[in-house]
C-alpha cells in the first residue's frame, strides 16, 4: 500500500503521455495528406530563423505591450516544463524536491527564487490578456470568424495558465510552510509565496494536517492539470506552442513577393518560346498513363504539407487580418479565417478517416464548403499577411492555390479579370494597345 501513490502516478502518466502522443501522430497523419515538398535545403539558415522567430520570440515586437506580455506567458510554459521534470521524477521515486540534490542548495534556491518572480508575473499578463481579450475591445480579437469556440477556446487556455499558477504558489506556500516547522527538509527558496500567501496561511493557524493535506493537493493537481492542458492542446489554437518550431524551420524562405511558377505551365511556355521544339513529342520522362496534374487546388488534398502545418500553427492572433487592405477597406476577406477554414477541413477529412479507416469522398471541398470565392477574389497578393505573421505563416499561398483552380481548372474569373488576361496573352500587358507602344510610359 506504500506505494500506491506512485503506481496512480505512473498509471496517469502514461495514460496522459499516451493520449498527447496519439494526437499528435493523428495530426502528423493529416499533415502527410497534404502533397509532399522539399523544404531541406538552406539548413543553418532554417535552424537560425527557427531560434529567432520561434524561440526568440523576434515578431512579437511589432506589437510591444501584447508581445511583452506574450514572452510572460511563454516562460510560464518553460517553467511549467521545469516543474514537471521534478514532479515526474518525485511521483515515479517517491522523492520530494529531486532537483535539490541534484543542483545544490545555492542553484537550487536561485531556480525556485526565479521561477516564482517568473509565475507572478505570468499571473498578471494572463489576467492582462483576459481583459484585453474580453472587456478591452481590440477589434482583430472581436470579429465574427472568432464568435462561438474560438473566443471560449482562446479563454479557457488563459483559464488553465491561471489555475497552473495558483496551484503551483499553493504548492509551493505549503511546502514552504511545512519546512519552517520541520516537516520537511529545508529546499528552495519562495520569495513571492513567503511574503505574500504564506502570512495568510500562519494567521489562521491551520495544523500540519490540513497544510500537508494542501501541498499533497496542490501538487496532484498541478501534476494533472499540466497532463490536462497537454492534451487539449489538441482542440486548441495552442498547438502553435509546439508547431511554431517546425513551421519556422519549414518557411519559405524565398522573396515574399515571388510567387511559385507551375512547372507544367512553365514547360509549355518554354515550348511555345522555341522555334526548333516539336509541340507533338511527349517528353521522354512522361507517362503515356498518367493523369494530367490537376492546377491550383479545390481541396486540402492538392496543397502540400508545410500549408496543412501551418494550418495547425494558427494562433488566430489576427495579426495577418488587421494589416489586410482588403479585410480594412470591409470585404470578407480574412487571411485568419482561411488559416481556420483550412484546418477546419482537415480535421473534418480526418474525422472520416477515423470513421472509414480511410477517406470516403463526402461530396465537400476547401472551395465553396469552407473558403467562398468572394473571399479568394478579394485578395491584392500584397503579402501584408506574411510579413505580420509571428510563427512565418503564409496565408498568401492557399488563396493563391485556390485562385488557380477557378481560373485555370474552371475558366471562373471576373470579367475584368478575363478582359486583363487577354489583354496580357495579346498585347503583353494589361491594358488594351499594341505591343510596340507598351514601353512609352518610360518616355517621360
Amino acid at each position: 500500500m506504500a506505494y500506491i501513490d506512485n503506481i496512480l502516478f505512473v498509471v496517469l502518466l502514461i495514460v496522459g503521455f499516451g493520449l498527447f502522443f496519439k494526437s499528435l501522430k493523428e495530426i502528423y497523419r493529416n499533415i502527410q495528406l497534404g502533397k509532399k515538398i522539399n523544404r531541406s535545403d538552406r539548413k543553418n539558415e532554417r535552424w537560425a530563423l527557427m531560434a529567432n522567430v520561434a524561440l526568440g520570440q523576434s515578431k512579437m515586437g511589432a506589437r510591444p505591450v501584447a508581445g511583452f506580455l506574450h514572452v510572460l506567458v511563454y516562460v510560464g510554459f518553460i517553467i511549467v516544463n521545469i516543474e514537471l521534470i521534478e514532479i515526474i521524477v518525485d511521483g515515479i521515486f517517491g522523492t520530494h524536491r529531486f532537483l535539490a540534490g541534484v543542483l545544490g542548495a545555492t542553484f537550487y534556491n536561485a531556480l525556485t527564487s526565479v521561477l516564482e518572480v517568473m509565475a507572478f508575473l505570468v499571473i498578471i499578463a494572463v489576467v492582462l490578456f483576459f481583459i484585453r481579450r474580453n472587456f478591452y475591445g481590440v477589434k482583430r480579437l472581436t470579429m465574427k470568424e472568432l464568435f462561438g469556440w474560438p473566443k471560449n477556446d482562446a479563454n479557457w487556455i488563459l483559464i488553465i495558465e491561471f489555475l497552473l499558477m495558483v496551484a503551483f504558489f499553493t504548492m509551493n506556500t505549503t511546502d514552504a510552510i511545512l519546512q519552517q516547522r520541520e516537516v520537511y527538509a529545508q529546499h528552495g527558496f519562495f520569495p513571492v509565496s513567503q511574503n505574500l500567501i504564506v502570512p495568510v496561511y500562519e494567521w489562521f493557524s491551520f495544523g500540519n494536517g490540513f497544510i500537508l493535506f494542501v501541498e499533497r493537493a496542490a501538487w496532484w493537481l498541478h501534476f494533472i492539470g499540466i497532463l490536462f492542458f497537454m492534451n487539449y492542446l489538441y482542440y486548441s489554437k495552442h498547438l502553435h506552442i509546439i508547431f511554431a518550431f517546425p513551421n519556422t524551420w519549414f518557411a519559405n524562405l524565398e522573396p515574399k513577393g515571388k510567387l511559385n511558377n507551375l512547372e507544367s505551365v512553365t514547360k509549355e511556355i518554354k515550348l511555345m518560346m522555341d522555334p526548333n521544339a516539336d509541340p507533338y513529342a511527349a517528353p521522354p520522362e512522361a507517362d503515356p498513363n498518367a493523369v494530367p496534374e490537376k492546377f491550383g487546388a479545390s481541396d486540402i488534398f492538392d496543397l502540400n504539407q508545410v500549408q496543412l502545418l501551418n494550418a495547425y500553427t494558427c494562433t488566430e492572433c489576427g495579426r495577418c487580418t488587421a494589416v489586410c487592405p482588403a479585410n480594412i477597406t470591409g470585404k470578407k476577406l480574412s487571411p485568419r479565417k482561411i488559416m481556420m477554414d483550412t484546418r477546419d477541413r482537415i480535421e473534418e477529412v480526418g474525422r472520416n478517416i477515423n470513421k472509414n479507416g480511410k477517406f470516403i469522398d463526402d461530396g465537400k471541398k476547401l472551395l465553396d464548403d469552407h473558403i467562398t470565392r468572394e473571399e479568394l477574389r478579394a485578395c491584392t497578393t500584397c503579402n501584408a499577411c506574411v510579413e505580420a505573421c509571428p510563427v512565418l505563416i503564409d496565408p498568401l499561398s492557399i488563396i493563391m492555390d485556390l485562385r488557380r483552380f477557378m481560373i485555370m481548372e474552371e475558366s471562373s474569373a471576373p470579367q475584368e479579370w478575363n478582359l486583363m488576361f487577354q489583354n496580357i496573352e495579346n498585347n503583353a500587358a494589361p491594358w488594351q494597345y499594341s505591343q510596340a507602344d507598351r514601353l512609352n510610359w518610360a518616355n517621360d
